[in-house]
């Protein structure tokens, strides 16, 4: 038996990917800061409840392997922690810029860190990190969250060549705005949420099992000879420019 590990559990895109691996018959560890949110996840699906704070390296260390011990060989990560602060950059503070870093980027250092030697020694793994389309494409305000989801990305690819020979593969996924408890301020006003859904060529926001759905193909056998890839699940935003709609 095999372990999948989701960290950020809680959060909207976690929990549909611990929904939809359980579904699957993967076993799960989820791993979030709110024990009584993550007790609540772990009755409706039955994922195993790790409660920790990524950013601890120490605790994240010993949760990972009291992981291994209770529920065997590691085979995949799922890191989807993450912040959005949309600011321009000369009204964005040293420390906001820092934070966002920290959680965007340094918390998915430290989970690879923590998961990857398992996975060498037992020569599998999958790992699946959270970018953004505001990677590729260039949004308003989004210098923050592009530059440390930037780190993601190169973050995966340098790795999916380091790791390879141990058959550790490592891709990302690049969401557009996604219907979650963190973007709700964003999408829970109509007229936000208006302007974003036209910038869309599917014509709407995503949704957090559009992102899960993903996440967990790249996690699985059936991707086994995919690594080193950035997928975009963005509603065509990094397509190009979404014209006015006519008939064709």
């Amino acid at each position: 038996m095999s372990v999948l590990i989701v960290t950020g559990a809680t959060g909207g895109i976690g929990s549909a990917l611990v929904r939809r691996a359980r579904a699957a018959g993967r076993t799960v560890a989820a791993i979030a800061r709110g024990e009584e949110r993550l007790a609540e996840l772990a009755q409706a699906t039955g994922a195993a409840p790790y409660a920790c704070d990524v950013l601890d390296e120490q605790a994240l260390k010993a949760t990972v392997e009291r992981i291994a011990e209770e529920h065997g060989p590691i085979d995949g990560l799922a890191h989807a922690v993450g912040a959005i602060a949309l600011r321009p950059l000369h009204a964005t503070s040293l420390d906001e810029w820092r934070r966002t870093f920290e959680l965007n980027a340094t918390s998915a250092f430290l989970a690879v860190k923590a998961v990857v030697p398992q996975m060498m020694r037992e020569k599998r793994g999958s790992v699946v990190l959270f970018s953004s389309v505001a990677v590729q494409t260039g949004l308003q305000n989004h210098e923050n969250v592009a530059a440390s989801k930037g780190a993601i990305e190169a973050l995966v690819r340098s790795a999916s060549i380091s790791y390879a020979r141990y058959n550790v593969r490592f891709n990302a996924i690049a969401p557009a705005l996604t219907k979650t408890p963190l973007s709700q301020s964003f999408w829970n006003n109509e007229a936000m949420l208006a302007a974003s859904t036209a910038m869309h060529p599917l014509g709407r926001i995503g949704e957090p099992d559009d992102i899960a759905a993903a996440a967990l193909f790249a996690l699985s056998d059936d991707a086994g000879w995919m690594t080193g890839q950035v997928i975009g699940v963005d509603g065509g935003l990094s397509a190009g420019v979404q014209p006015p709609r006519t008939k064709l």
